[in-house]
């Protein structure tokens, strides 16, 4: 079915402009709820009528929320995850159906933070204009039978209602479309062609040179990973490139590369992403790639 827009109490919703703004709760003040004269306090607090409409209250802001406890919003950076369609699919032959022969994204994450609001739903009409770019950039490459919905729910509802904390972010539309402003921005595929760092199975980079080489174009550290190796394989194979933004969008360094362990891989939790060690890695062309 057509999934619900979100409550009208919620952040961001109907004639909100901004989201995730938290404000002291007025004082109640005077309450005239009807009690005879002279009665408590007390009585007054726990008449139907107060305890009605503090159950209104608590049910609106439940509703905004998501019951979110506020150490889960506390995120510093947001990172843009890049991944290569033929070392996925090597890794996934039996999903991947036609894989593009360039970087697309797999995400833009705030770091820390996750399903900041269960109550705002995925509503694909709200990105209706951005949907051939969508497709083209940001397809779903193990479930391309679903039209990448059920994944960009995922994305959404886990790390873009997080990322709504930024008014240029604070939207459906606003967090995809810039999502994929600053994929086009960042142009990853031509700029590792510039490099001179190309697909291939004559020859192997090594990790270092990569990383440095990224370093000369954005002036900031990225995350390179790899897949780990498996039986039979002589080298890792290059995967998923994060470049990193600060809440104010610029381009900041992210996690160093010797970080012991990459995040946890969102909707594929079987693809063995790991930051790359140092040393040889394979940049496979899609053509090489066995599907």
């Amino acid at each position: 079915g057509e999934l619900a827009d979100r409550p009208s109490c919620a952040p961001g919703g109907p004639g909100k402009r901004r989201a995730w703004r938290r404000t002291r709760p007025r004082a109640l003040g005077r309450l005239s709820l009807g009690d005879p004269a002279g009665s408590s306090p007390v009585r007054r607090m726990t008449s139907p009528a107060f305890l009605g409409a503090l159950c209104l209250a608590l049910s609106c802001l439940g509703g905004a929320h998501g019951f979110w406890r506020s150490d889960d919003l506390e995120w510093s950076k947001l990172i843009m995850v890049h991944h290569w369609p033929a070392t996925v699919c090597q890794e996934v032959a039996r999903h991947c159906k036609d894989p593009p022969n360039y970087w697309t994204i797999h995400g833009l994450w705030p770091d820390k933070s996750e399903a900041c609001n269960r109550s705002w739903p995925f509503n694909p009409h709200e990105i209706k204009d951005l949907l051939p770019d969508m497709k083209m950039y940001w397809p779903d490459l193990l479930h391309p039978s679903n039209s990448s919905l059920q994944f960009w729910s995922h994305e959404w509802k886990k790390h873009g209602t997080c990322a709504a904390q930024l008014d240029a972010l604070n939207s459906q539309r606003k967090y995809f479309g810039k999502s994929l402003d600053l994929y086009k921005a960042l142009a990853l595929t031509s700029m590792l062609q510039k490099l001179g760092i190309e697909p291939s199975t004559d020859h192997y980079y090594q990790v270092s040179d990569i990383r440095d080489a990224l370093v000369t174009v954005y002036k900031v550290v990225p995350k390179v990973q790899c897949f780990l190796l498996e039986k039979g394989q002589e080298v890792q194979l290059l995967g998923q490139v994060e470049l990193c933004f600060s809440k104010d969008l610029q381009l900041q360094n992210c996690s160093h590369a010797a970080e012991p362990a990459a995040r946890r891989q969102e909707a594929w939790p079987n693809l063995g992403l790991h930051v790359c060690n140092d040393g040889p890695v394979l940049y496979p062309p899609l053509n090489e790639t066995k599907l």
